[in-house]
């Protein structure tokens, strides 16, 4: 009976032992499993787009957002295509583009497919694109901003240091802008006081007054404090998308102090104004304050770059 009994509690201990082995076994693998997902929520992000919630990794390298370029290079972020119409493209961001191939404007599905992208992000106005959201999106995880990032680049940068990951250089790369229009402002408030500043594009021989919120003039009037002339007043807030030309009679009005002369070298626009007796009789052509800037690239768009840019452009003139 002892020997029975000894070999019941033997085989009693190795039933438990067995039974604590495998339940140990379980932990670890429960452990292991919970340690996955946890991996894989931190390589991804879900965020809401105007499009529904998109699952977006966190380490996309090879990112197409055609005309948000600006946004993903101050983050440091270089993407994998760059926006163009043809020849044309963002010439200011060329610094840091150059060697970035170009893709078209309407994103055509071809050229999405050969630069391979792990996200594609689109601006809000979908029509405008070869591909529907849904030809993207097979392509790979396709982000559509909302109406209000599209339109503020400050948002954009928020977004997307969300989207991949880089909060905190979001968060440094805005504190650095507002430090530099700070400065800049305290400058230009000592150089030029109430002086006032008009900005002028001219293309085709046709000649663009810029609207008080139009792209980098909501800069220069509204952070840096500049002041208006009274016609660029008059003028009222910027139509969507939409330039409207302005004749030399209507710019004989523009009683400014100083003004930024925006064109190409050599193009025909900027000696026309220099050849006629009606503009050279307006303030600051009397005056000797009209600055002609061949790079007309970031005054003609909208981002933290962009900004900084003609920020350092003024500066450079007016706070000598």
């Amino acid at each position: 009976m002892f020997t029975r009994k000894k070999s019941y509690v033997l085989f009693s201990c190795l039933i438990v032992s067995l039974a604590l082995i495998i339940s140990a076994c379980g932990s670890d693998n429960e452990e292991s499993s919970s340690s996955g997902d946890s991996s894989n929520n931190n390589s991804e992000i879900t965020m809401d787009s105007k499009k529904g919630e998109v699952t977006i990794p966190k380490d996309a390298e090879r990112i197409i957002a055609p005309y948000h370029e600006d946004a993903l290079l101050a983050l440091g972020v270089k993407p994998a295509a760059k926006w163009a119409i043809g020849n044309s493209i963002q010439n200011y961001l060329e610094g840091q583009l150059k060697d970035v191939p170009k893709i078209e404007w309407n994103l055509p599905l071809e050229q999405v497919m050969k630069y391979n992208p792990d996200l594609i992000i689109l601006s809000n106005t979908l029509d405008s694109y070869e591909g529907s959201y849904e030809d993207y999106q097979k392509i790979a995880p396709t982000y559509v901003l909302s109406d209000e990032a599209a339109n503020n680049w400050r948002k954009q940068i928020e977004l997307f240091g969300k989207m991949l990951g880089k909060e905190d250089k979001a968060q440094k790369v805005l504190k650095q802008y507002d430090d530099k229009v700070s400065n800049a402002k305290e400058k230009l408030n000592k150089s030029i006081g109430d002086e006032t500043v008009a900005m002028i594009w001219t293309m085709g021989n046709k000649f663009y007054l810029f609207e008080k919120d139009r792209h980098v003039a909501d800069i220069v009037y509204s952070e840096l404090g500049i002041k208006a002339p009274e016609v660029v007043k008059s003028l009222g807030k910027a139509p969507n998308d939409a330039w409207n030309a302005i004749s030399i009679e209507k710019l004989s009005q523009l009683k400014a102090d100083h003004v930024f002369l925006l064109g190409m070298k050599g193009e025909e626009g900027i000696k026309t104004l220099k050849n006629s007796s009606v503009w050279q009789s307006t303030p600051a052509a009397k005056s000797g304050n009209v600055y002609v800037m061949n790079d007309p690239s970031h005054w003609t768009n909208e981002g933290l770059i962009a900004s900084e840019k003609t920020i350092d452009a003024i500066v450079e003139t007016l706070a000598k």
